[in-house]
């Protein structure tokens, strides 16, 4: 006999039709599909469990059309198994379109910005990062400059000076929490 107070209770039912189901199942297997574009390496900070980076790692290697479809479908469904958050966090900051990391990465800008023209930064950015080699630093700044002043001269000259104090700097001033570390990134190592 059925008990029908087990259906008086205020708590909302979790009822999903079967095309939103459908279209679940589908988002999670074109997700797992994008992991086929990314290296184990790459795909190492989303600890993922096991048998979804062995399933990535298979379908890398598959080059025929109907079993690389059976491959996609698989880890779609080894992916219902986990939150695909982080996955989604990790894709976004690795197109650059997080609004984090672009953050970030305009704070970094502003500040070089600011350390080209204001010697008061470029101390107080010595003395936050006491590791920074400060005579390159300082070298990158100038050439820096001069890439600038000769830019308005009408002369043209790449940027090398400036991209690479944005490097140096990208080195020291780390990305806030995002659940996402660059692999090819290493952190500056204090000896």
């Amino acid at each position: 006999m059925t008990n029908l107070n087990q259906y008086d209770s205020d708590e909302p039912v979790g009822i999903i039709s079967k095309s939103q189901a459908k279209r679940d199942a589908i988002a999670l297997q074109e997700l797992g599909a994008t992991l086929l574009e990314y290296t184990p390496k790459q795909l190492a900070p989303l600890n993922l469990p096991e048998n979804i980076l062995d399933a990535v790692k298979e379908g890398r290697k598959i080059t025929a059309n109907g079993a690389t479809a059976r491959q996609k479908q698989y880890i779609g469904k080894l992916m219902r198994n986990i939150d695909p958050a982080p996955i989604y966090a990790f894709l976004d900051a690795q197109k650059g379109i997080s609004n984090t990391h672009n953050i970030w990465l305009h704070q970094i800008e502003r500040l070089r910005e600011k350390m080209l023209t204001d010697v008061k930064t470029v101390e107080t950015f010595i003395a936050d990062y006491p590791e920074v080699d400060i005579q390159h630093l300082r070298q990158l700044i100038r050439n820096s400059i001069k890439e600038r002043q000769q830019q308005e001269a009408g002369k043209h000259v790449p940027p090398k000076a400036f991209r690479e104090l944005f490097q140096l700097m990208k080195t020291f001033i780390k990305e806030p929490a995002t659940g996402y570390q660059d692999p090819e990134e290493e952190a500056p190592t204090k000896d």
